[in-house]
């Protein structure tokens, strides 16, 4: 009995391999590519096209940002809200792909051993900050984040230009005076600092939104 067109491809291992590779392919594309061109995924506005003040991240806040993806702190805290009811009274606003056109790569992630940080920017001051980076249990007894106390070393402000030009050629609009000020920006900063700048920024693009 002749086999059949689709016995064939699951029989053979090396067309299902290309068959397969080729369907992956041509499904993302139809679903990435028509992004590019939608307006709430390359402009800072929200769902109802109201503008977000937006701002590509300054010299200390990218050093923070950089801290943040080399600590892996990402691994446990996601920074997406998800528009259901028991997400919003939680954490806040859902979150909207207008807020995150300065992120690359962005941080959304869905692991929450730690509590999602989308809009954690300015609801603790800087000293809680610093304290719980160096010790988490000093404010959240019950807290298994472990401890960061090396964070209080000088931030490294060596290709803190490079950075800001290879992010302008993406599309960030820095100006030759940031970059030409971004080292001195940095000077007298440590790592802590930058970190905790970073984290004070998030989510208040959307601040007036409720």
């Amino acid at each position: 009995m002749a086999q059949s067109k689709h016995e064939f491809i699951e029989r053979s291992v090396g067309w299902l391999i290309v068959l397969t590779l080729l369907t992956v392919s041509v499904g993302g594309l139809v679903e990435i590519v028509p992004l590019f061109f939608q307006s709430s995924t390359t402009t800072a506005i929200d769902r109802e096209g109201n503008p977000l003040n937006v701002k590509p991240y300054d010299a200390l806040r990218l050093a923070g940002r950089d801290i943040y993806v080399r600590e892996g702190c990402y691994n446990c805290h996601s920074q997406m809200i998800r528009p259901f009811r028991a997400e919003t009274e939680r954490y806040g606003h859902y979150s909207v792909a207008g807020e995150f056109i300065y992120d690359r790569p962005f941080q959304w992630g869905s692991k929450r051993t730690g509590p999602d940080l989308a809009r954690v920017g300015g609801r603790y001051s800087d000293l809680w900050h610093q304290v719980h980076l160096n010790n988490p249990r000093d404010v959240v007894p019950e807290s298994n984040m472990p401890a960061f106390p090396w964070l209080n070393r000088p931030v490294k402000a060596e290709g803190i230009e490079d950075n800001m030009r290879a992010l302008r050629k993406l599309g960030h609009p820095y100006t030759d005076d940031e970059i030409a000020g971004a080292r001195a920006a940095l000077e007298g900063k440590s790592e802590m600092d930058a970190l905790v700048a970073y984290l004070q920024g998030l989510g208040t693009a959307l601040s007036n939104f409720k």
